[in-house]
């Protein structure tokens, strides 16, 4: 069953509903988006421990496979620098509605 939207196009109203956490998501998806943080702020636990465990991972692995697993590190990070431009892209009405109303985990 699908939310329902009220208050219209309000600027108030949607940073009521969550829009606040929008561009501290971005920022965070921006520089730290390798270690998930944009994800516990929006409050996806279960994908910021993932992306947090993949870099992690890679990044101490790579100490043992002689680096051949920073590219992995390096993906994540591009994966999270992505998601935190998207989410600044998204006007607050359709970030709320994407990622707090029906939690939408990724890109």
């Amino acid at each position: 069953m699908q939310p329902q939207y009220q208050g219209g196009g309000s600027p108030d109203y949607w940073k009521s509903q969550g829009a606040d956490k929008k561009l501290i998501a971005g920022i965070c998806g921006i520089l730290l988006g390798g270690l998930g943080v944009h994800k516990f702020v929006l409050g996806y636990k279960n994908e910021g421990i993932i992306l947090l465990a993949i870099w992690l991972g890679s990044f101490i692995l790579s100490f043992f496979t002689c680096g051949l697993t920073i590219p992995i590190t390096f993906l994540v990070s591009v994966f999270g620098l992505i998601e935190g431009v998207i989410y600044l892209l998204k006007s607050d009405e359709e970030f709320v509605r994407t990622y707090i109303y029906n939690k939408k985990p990724w890109l």
